[in-house]
């Protein structure tokens, strides 16, 4: 009896594991490969980093996922003057004109964060990496004198492989951090290309992205 419920439990799972393929497939056309790939790495809970150029989709595959697996989508962009401090919090001036301190993309969504996409993270300095390396490996964060805790968080960086000035390159010790290295390019296929560019389904990702099922997986079952 033990050993049927077991193997129930395995069907089931793995039936949502393919219907989130089917449904992400729905909206990302022509990146089979790797979102076969992307899935493996959402139940072996291990962090990605997505190689491929400008403009190739892979925003709206991460939020396409994300709607799949549910949690919270956070992102930030790599810069050369990015600090530390910038993932944890961020100043801004309130209407009363006083400084205020509002929870950075690392903390906003606390334990419901699933998807933490780091665009172009070869732009960000050493220092920076130092630090978001050591949150992808503790999923957990010491800030306003609290501990927070990332559980279910899972990391996809890409990096800009066009401009050579002003990046700084991941060390091969620290992209062991990195559970895969999936590339993201055009598709081969002619007709997949004309229908990106010119079917406008393809030009308003926001509301290409709801057509997905939404939380086929439950993120916070997954560790």
């Amino acid at each position: 009896m033990k050993t049927a419920t077991i193997d129930n439990q395995l069907a089931d799972w793995r039936d949502k594991a393919l219907k989130l393929e089917s449904e992400v497939k729905k909206v990302i056309v022509g990146q089979d490969k790797a979102i076969k790939l992307m899935n493996i790495a959402i139940f072996a809970r291990g962090h990605v980093l997505l190689e491929g150029g400008v403009g190739v989709g892979k925003t709206t595959l991460l939020q396409a996922i994300t709607r799949g697996i549910g949690g919270a989508y956070e992102r930030i962009e790599g810069t050369v003057d990015l600090m530390p401090n910038d993932l944890i919090y961020h100043t801004f001036l309130g209407s009363d004109g006083r400084p205020q301190i509002d929870e950075g993309p690392l903390l906003r969504a606390g334990e419901n964060l699933s998807v933490f996409f780091f665009n172009e993270i070869n732009r960000a300095r050493p220092q920076v990496h130092a630090l978001m390396l050591r949150v992808m490996a503790e999923r957990h964060i010491s800030a306003f004198r609290k501990e927070y805790r990332l559980p279910h968080m899972l990391v996809f960086a890409d990096r800009n492989q066009v401009e050579k000035n002003e990046t700084f390159e991941i060390p091969s010790a620290a992209r062991d951090r990195f559970m895969m290295e999936i590339p993201i390019e055009i598709p081969d296929d002619r007709e997949i290309r004309k229908s990106l560019i010119f079917n406008t389904r393809f030009q308003h990702a926001e509301k290409l992205t709801q057509q997905v099922e939404s939380e086929i997986l439950h993120f916070d079952q997954l560790n």
